[in-house]
């Protein structure tokens, strides 16, 4: 190296770490890189990766945003926890222990439905005073029964129970929170009493599968199972369908994946990425209840249950299912009246 190089290199180096700011801040970092690695012409190859982050960087958003979802539950279990230390002496007294934990809660989830999806529940009016097993179309997550719950409890100051998957019972850090918003995962007698107790209790029939495999054209997969309607027949409540409007375009999955799909299928592992977490326009559609009949038997029920929940679908949300024109819906400042 000449006697000018070295000057040259010195005088570089001075600029960078003295602050005379003679080059860019990214020929600096270059030359620093250079100098740590001894990598000629770093700044072709950080040049590269700086356009690479700016092509990518819209993927990279819409598959972190689903997260976003799960980072707010996880905020709402170390709220439980925190909850239950401060109020623990009080427990012995307290007819109702989880109240303000509920409250605080709901007016969490409320908040985010507004701000992030404009979230509207129409046909509240449609739930029973007394109990009644609501059936609702399963999105790539529950995010939309969870505002529904929230609404619920701040407008009618009720609970509704849920059944979960077993899977999400062994997810860490879930059970306090599952146990105070009244999630179970069955059996069929611990369902039938909760509503025999006059309670509210949700189910989806399609589940896990239904959530991961289903798609914009919102086709129900409920299979064979009708366990749901004959939990309804012997605690003699009604069905109430329930549906929300553009689920599946705030969050979608890629279950069009054959190997997924089998992997599920034959281990029952959900491992189906997930992406988006658009601030899409949802809404709840709550459909008229489906009457306890005694003669009615569980598959009879399971038809009708299913004909209501696909007529919601059919009113309320246009197929196949378009992430831009459910983005474009916030700005509808009314529901339209049927």
């Amino acid at each position: 190296m000449s006697l000018s190089e070295d000057q040259e290199m010195i005088d570089r180096n001075e600029s960078c770490t003295a602050g005379q700011m003679p080059m860019s801040y990214f020929t600096c970092l270059a030359y620093i890189l250079k100098e740590w690695t001894g990598v000629e012409h770093i700044e072709d190859y950080l040049s590269y990766a700086v356009y690479l982050l700016w092509v990518f960087f819209p993927l990279i958003i819409v598959f972190l945003l689903p997260g976003v979802i799960l980072l707010f539950i996880y905020i709402s279990i170390i709220f439980v926890h925190i909850y239950k230390r401060k109020n623990e002496l009080k427990e012995a007294y307290s007819n109702d222990f989880w109240d303000g934990a509920k409250q605080m809660l709901a007016t969490l989830w409320d908040g985010h439905a507004r701000i992030w999806h404009g979230y509207e529940l129409h046909g509240i009016e449609n739930i029973p005073e007394g109990p009644g097993l609501i059936v609702f179309y399963h999105g790539a997550t529950p995010v939309d029964y969870i505002y529904f719950m929230a609404k619920l409890l701040i407008l009618q100051k009720r609970t509704c129970h849920v059944v979960a998957d077993h899977f999400v019972f062994k997810l860490p850090g879930f059970k306090l929170l599952l146990d105070v918003l009244g999630v179970m995962h069955g059996p069929k007698e611990e369902c039938v009493n909760t509503l025999k107790k006059g309670q509210l209790l949700a189910i989806s029939p399609g589940g896990v599968r239904e959530a991961l495999f289903s798609d914009e054209t919102y086709v129900i997969m409920w299979g064979n199972r009708k366990g749901f309607a004959q939990v309804a027949i012997d605690a003699k409540v009604p069905v109430i369908p329930m549906f929300t409007q553009n689920v599946r375009e705030g969050i979608r999955t890629l279950g069009g994946i054959k190997i997924f799909r089998s992997l599920y299928e034959h281990l029952r592992l959900p491992v189906v990425p997930m992406y988006g977490g658009f601030p899409v326009k949802l809404r709840t559609f709550i459909g008229e209840p489906i009457p306890y009949e005694p003669n009615v038997t569980a598959e009879e029920l399971t038809a009708k249950a299913k004909a209501a929940v696909q007529s919601l679908i059919d009113k309320h949300q246009k197929i196949p299912g378009n992430v831009f024109r459910a983005l474009m819906e916030r700005f509808q400042t009314r529901q339209k009246e049927d």
